[in-house]
């Protein structure tokens, strides 16, 4: 195994200078730098990574909180992370906050406690008023698809009203009227405005709302499932039906198989996210697409700027959602506003 030693002799440089190129300590010429990282890896030396610790003041490590651990969406989060700050000689460390306001706070608590450089949180149930405090205790962190006023330039965002909005106008201007709703959880930010856009949508096209026709979901599939069951069995008339997310949207669309509901000639539906598995429903789906590997990655690059002191792309802090039309919509029989 190489040491730091035969890199110094092949690089023809100093222990020491070999030493800030390695821990980034102090600025070294970048023709220096360049002969010192290719000694490196024509050897095939790897720094110690508690040495660069110790002598940088710095953990090399990145929390990361989201609210859940698995499914599609957290797993291309999580994933695009990874890769970038892995690229960069970081690692994360990775917690679940269960959208629970303590579970939250503990698991803050926690990353903080293993030394993390900096937090990458997506966090619905804490408060604003605690995020705020969170930072003006120094704590260098990222919030994802949250935007609190008082620290704006921490926050990364979609417009999720404009993507509630294109979903809903995609299908009024294909001529649906009887539209249905299922929403996740209302008392969650992005859940909300979500359904607001769809509000907008059919206000704009003076279209007046069934206030029967929305069913609050969990943004699970289940939620998708019982919410058809539930528009049939108070028999509300609906031709097109609109789900917060993919998840939901595919429990709709295998309720509407088991139901011999035909989609789309019988019900158009559109989800909100774009996952991977979007592609490969049966019809394939209409959905909005959320960015959420490239707000990831701008996280990510944030933290690598502020903390790292490693710029790269510009940053930016908000995201805009667009329609993603595939198999599942369909242009409405003649129906009564």
């Amino acid at each position: 195994m190489a040491t730091i030693y035969e890199v110094s002799e092949l690089a023809g440089v100093s222990l020491a200078t070999v030493s800030r190129v390695v821990n980034g300590t102090a600025k070294v010429r970048q023709s220096t730098k360049d002969k010192v990282e290719a000694a490196m890896r024509e050897l095939g030396y790897r720094p110690n990574t508690i040495a660069q610790s110790l002598a940088s003041n710095r953990s090399n490590s990145v929390g990361i909180l989201v609210p859940e651990l698995i499914g599609p969406f957290y797993g291309a989060l999580l994933s695009r992370i990874e890769s970038l700050f892995r690229a960069a000689g970081k690692h994360v460390i990775i917690a679940a906050g269960h959208s629970d306001a303590e579970l939250e706070r503990d698991s803050i608590e926690f990353l903080q406690s293993r030394h993390c450089d900096a937090l990458i949180l997506h966090v619905e149930s804490v408060s604003d008023d605690y995020l705020v405090a969170l930072a003006e205790s120094e704590c260098q962190f990222a919030l994802i698809n949250r935007r609190v006023a008082a620290i704006s330039e921490r926050c990364i965002t979609l417009d999720n009203r404009l993507g509630g909005f294109l979903a809903s106008e995609h299908l009024l201007a294909l001529g649906h009227r009887n539209i249905g709703y299922i929403s996740g959880p209302m008392w969650k930010q992005d859940a909300k405005e979500r359904y607001a856009g769809h509000q907008q949508a059919l206000m704009d096209f003076g279209v007046k709302e069934n206030q029967h026709a929305f069913f609050e979901g969990d943004f699970q599939e289940t939620s998708g499932v019982a919410g058809l069951q539930y528009f049939i069995e108070q028999r509300i008339p609906i031709s097109a039906l609109v789900c917060a997310n993919d998840e939901m949207a595919a429990g709709a669309l295998t309720a509407a198989h088991d139901l011999g509901i035909s989609v789309p000639e019988q019900l158009s539906i559109v989800g909100f996210d774009n996952t991977n598995f979007s592609h490969y429903t049966f019809p394939k789906l209409t959905t909005i697409d959320y960015p959420i590997a490239e707000i990831g990655a701008m996280a990510a690059r944030w933290v690598l700027a502020h903390v790292y002191q490693k710029p790269g792309e510009p940053l930016v802090s908000s995201f805009q959602p667009k329609l993603v039309q595939r198999h599942s919509t369909f242009a409405a029989r003649r129906e009564s506003a």
